[in-house]
């Protein structure tokens, strides 16, 4: 058996050279970037924390059914002060009536409704613009009306941060559990994402979130003069805000399982294909040193595997190219399998090779196929 190869000038070598370069930065990423979160140590807050009075703003269109589910879990959040404001955005279902009854109940629960005119652009941004202008409390949460937070102390968890010298918390919602391949994809599309910019964020180069579950100032709002700078882009309230707003120090992020949102996922295909289209039409604002990043990834991986599989085939380079995929492999399964176990994506952390290897494929066709230019309407 023949370990080390001759390393002749041929096609041979220049493919074994692709394979070291693309595993090496396959580990350096792991290293460099997912392992900030593989062994971010979690923090918990004190039943004796000194708590400020707090905003939760949700922006709402024809929600009525998951407002009537999720929206009493919210309002009776173990909380010591704290408003919800519901910013009823052109809705043309019973969600007026219902946020009626709501506010015959809670006392702390605000109404804002927003006529329908064809005149406002789609999307959050103008609802949640509004429901910031009428809160009442310096400090902001926001959520969507198809979450569920994932225990009472959510609102503690999620806000604690900014009673200690943050303007900014990036939090973590992932989708509910449910049957078929579809749910499994979602999943761990939605952990993956996590990883990524949850990861990014604590390496100080910040370029997401999830609207789902974010806190900020409102302070740090005005700042930046909120999504002025990219208004015109129908989305981008979670992503192009925290590139906005997110400095060196003055944010932090949230992995407590307490302060994870629970999202309801979309049970077809194509409806989450166009959330994934609403997602991918931002992605042409983000600076190139960012998308290099985010690209650099799945571009190396598929160099790696298609490397791998062809010098596997040829017996003088097969046993060094074997020992160098497996030893990449096995420290990337280690440290994503960490990154997840933060997530609660437990499930996935088996199979993390196929995952890693069929999302790495699964993304690129779906931004090359999408039309991102389509107006995606909320």
């Amino acid at each position: 058996m023949q370990f080390i190869p001759a390393f002749d000038l041929n096609i041979k070598t220049f493919l074994f050279l692709l394979l070291a370069i693309a595993a090496l930065i396959q580990l350096l990423y792991s290293l460099l970037i997912h392992a900030r979160l593989a062994f971010h140590k979690k923090t918990s807050f004190s039943e004796e924390s000194k708590w400020a009075a707090v905003s939760v703003i949700i922006a709402a269109r024809n929600e009525s059914e998951n407002l009537y589910e999720n929206l009493p879990l919210i309002l009776e959040q173990h909380y010591p002060e704290f408003e919800v404001i519901v910013v009823n955005h052109q809705s043309t279902d019973d969600s007026s009536y219902l946020l009626n009854a709501y506010a015959s109940q809670y006392n702390n629960l605000k109404i804002i409704e927003v006529a329908k005119s064809k005149h406002l652009k789609p999307g959050k941004k103008l609802p949640i613009t509004i429901g910031i202008k009428g809160a009442k409390y310096d400090y902001l949460v926001l959520t969507d009306a198809d979450c569920r937070p994932s225990s009472r102390n959510w609102l503690k968890q999620i806000s604690k941060n900014l009673m200690n010298d943050k303007e900014l918390v990036i939090g973590y919602s992932p989708y509910q559990h449910k049957k078929g391949f579809l749910n499994k994809i979602i999943r761990f599309d939605t952990a993956w994402i996590g990883i990524n910019y949850l990861s990014m964020a604590l390496a100080k180069i910040p370029y997401m979130s999830v609207g789902r579950n974010l806190a900020y100032t409102k302070n740090l709002f005005e700042s930046v003069n909120g999504f002025k700078s990219h208004y015109a882009v129908p989305s981008g309230d979670d992503d192009l805000y925290i590139q906005d707003a997110a400095k060196k120090n003055n944010y932090s992020i949230c992995v407590e399982p307490d302060s994870f949102m629970i999202s309801s996922p979309h049970e077809s295909y194509s409806g989450w294909i166009r959330q994934k289209t609403r997602h991918f039409s931002t992605s042409s604002h983000y600076k190139v040193f960012k998308k290099l990043l985010l690209g650099i990834y799945p571009l190396t991986l598929l160099m790696m595997y298609i490397s791998f599989i062809i010098l596997l085939c040829d017996e003088e380079y097969r046993w060094l190219s074997l020992s160098i995929f497996l030893f990449t492999t096995i420290i990337k399964w280690w440290i994503q399998g960490l990154c997840l176990k933060k997530l609660e994506g437990d499930k996935f952390i088996p199979f993390i090779p196929l995952w890693d290897i069929f999302y790495a494929i699964l993304m690129p066709i779906l931004f090359y196929t999408t039309d991102k230019k389509e107006t995606v309407k909320w």
